[in-house]
């Protein structure tokens, strides 16, 4: 039954698109098809990470080309993810939202210097479609070291969302979370905040076909990369009078008619930041080839460019980082990105000398080495093997594993298990992922916004670095 004054409310939504503008013409004319509904008023939304900057389109144009998706697709809202947060310096994210055409919603996120969120986003929002009064609230996985490098505070989105929630309940129909915290945060939300009608979930790509019930409140998300489109429809329960979810499910985005005017404007973003991308940086007199599954120069070269960026003891890094070899001649930004996509930030840490051990021997198994890993910034293939700085490592490939270092230096200093080094690595083995005893470091200290290709582009700029890379680290015995 439609609401007393025939009509209906359609909620679409995305989440975790991650710039994949294939997807994306698809998803807006299937829009276009949701809109011409009739007696169905209209909302649209994206939970977030709808940016990825491992994507040429976003890269070469800092996110102008899917801000002219949003405006073209005609969003009414977005929140931010962590691909947006994290990858973007606030200067430059500000930049790019300025010509936005719909409110950016993030209660949790504001600037250190003023307490308060930036001047393009808002807390929360009250919409009015139609007979249905909406509040909107935003938040997002709030990784506060992270963020407080770049000059925000990231609170707790439990606590802002419950404020908020109290502040909006008693003047709207229905209270929507565009939650970019995961699955298992939007639990706690419907078990901790009842008034929430409707949480859409993002972060943790998860897809849930049918929405979850949690006391009175809706949880539901679609996935990722544009695979899924969510609709929830609404209509007043005839008895109540309050609004009902009377269809709640995902599209599948397959194979139909494309919006004409979302893939001319992916083409000219396409070609402005293919011409961005093709300036030379450097230039190499030699080939640097990479390996998943022994010592290469272009592994080294990332390895050093860790090391002399961090001032660390020793860098260890995975050789999973590098996508495809690296030619000699003229060097653009755009190779340099092709071959190191992933928005991964150095860091540093103080590792004892027995996790040290552990990952060397870690990576001369063939199983870490071809370990498929997905997410927390890597957008590569597979992980790949160690490739050092500042270390030498004598090992036998034929013996029992566990015992396969024969001898491990530091400057030319035996390793000492019980002692500790100043590691350069990256931040994706503090979240314990892959080599998981990169975790264990203390005093971790992380630096943004700079990306390890970033630090390749240094490395190359400088003397006598694609010599070093050809040392060998690692000795067979």
């Amino acid at each position: 039954m439609p609401d007393k004054d025939g009509v209906t409310l359609t909620i679409a939504y995305t989440n975790d698109l991650h710039s994949h503008f294939g997807a994306m013409g698809r998803i807006a004319a299937m829009i276009d098809d949701l809109r011409s509904e009739p007696n169905s008023e209209m909302l649209l939304l994206d939970i977030g990470d709808h940016m990825d900057r491992a994507a040429p389109e976003t890269e070469g144009t800092m996110g102008q080309a899917n801000v002219d998706i949003l405006n073209l697709t005609g969003y009414d809202a977005i929140t931010i993810g962590n691909n947006e947060g994290l990858t973007f310096t606030p200067e430059l994210l500000g930049e790019t939202y300025a010509s936005l055409r719909c409110p950016v919603i993030c209660n949790n996120i504001v600037e250190q210097r003023t307490g308060q969120p930036p001047e393009w986003m808002r807390r929360h929002l009250i919409v009015q479609r139609g007979p249905f009064t909406i509040g909107l609230i935003g938040a997002t996985a709030a990784f506060s070291d992270f963020y407080s490098l770049l000059g925000w505070d990231a609170l707790d989105p439990i606590e802002t969302i419950q404020y908020d929630v109290e502040q909006l309940r008693p003047r709207v129909d229905l209270i929507v979370v565009m939650s970019h915290l995961g699955i298992l945060l939007d639990r706690q939300l419907a078990e901790k905040i009842p008034d929430i009608d409707l949480i859409i979930g993002g972060h943790t790509h998860h897809l849930l076909e049918e929405s979850l019930i949690i006391g009175k409140t809706a949880i539901t998300a679609a996935g990722k990369f544009g695979n899924y489109l969510g609709k929830i429809k609404y209509r007043r329960n005839p008895v109540s009078g309050l609004p009902e979810i009377y269809d709640g499910k995902v599209l599948q985005v397959g194979p139909g008619a494309e919006s004409d005017v979302i893939l001319s404007s992916i083409d000219t973003y396409r070609r402005k930041a293919k011409a961005r991308l093709d300036r030379t940086v450097t230039t190499t007199d030699r080939k640097l080839s990479i390996s998943y599954s022994s010592e290469s120069p272009f592994g080294n070269l990332l390895a050093q460019a860790v090391r002399r960026f961090t001032n660390s003891e020793l860098s260890i890094i995975n050789s999973g980082q590098l996508l495809s070899d690296l030619p000699a001649g003229d060097i653009s930004e755009g190779m340099l990105h092709e071959r190191c996509p992933s928005p991964i930030n150095p860091c540093t840490m103080i590792l004892k000398g027995e996790d040290i051990l552990y990952t060397l021997e870690q990576s001369l198994l063939p199983d870490m080495m071809d370990k498929t890993i997905f997410g927390y910034g890597f957008r590569g293939k597979v992980l790949g093997g160690i490739c050092l700085d500042g270390m030498e490592v004598e090992y036998d490939p034929y013996a029992e594993p566990d015992q396969r270092i024969i001898r491990a230096s530091v400057a030319g200093i035996p390793l000492d298990p019980g002692a500790t080094y100043k590691v350069g690595t990256l931040d994706m083995f503090t979240f314990g992922v892959g080599y998981e005893r990169l975790q264990q470091g203390s005093e971790q200290k992380f630096m943004l916004p700079l990306f390890i290709r970033d630090l390749l582009r240094m490395e190359l700029q400088t003397a006598g670095a694609v010599d070093s890379c050809f040392f060998t680290r690692w000795k067979q015995v």
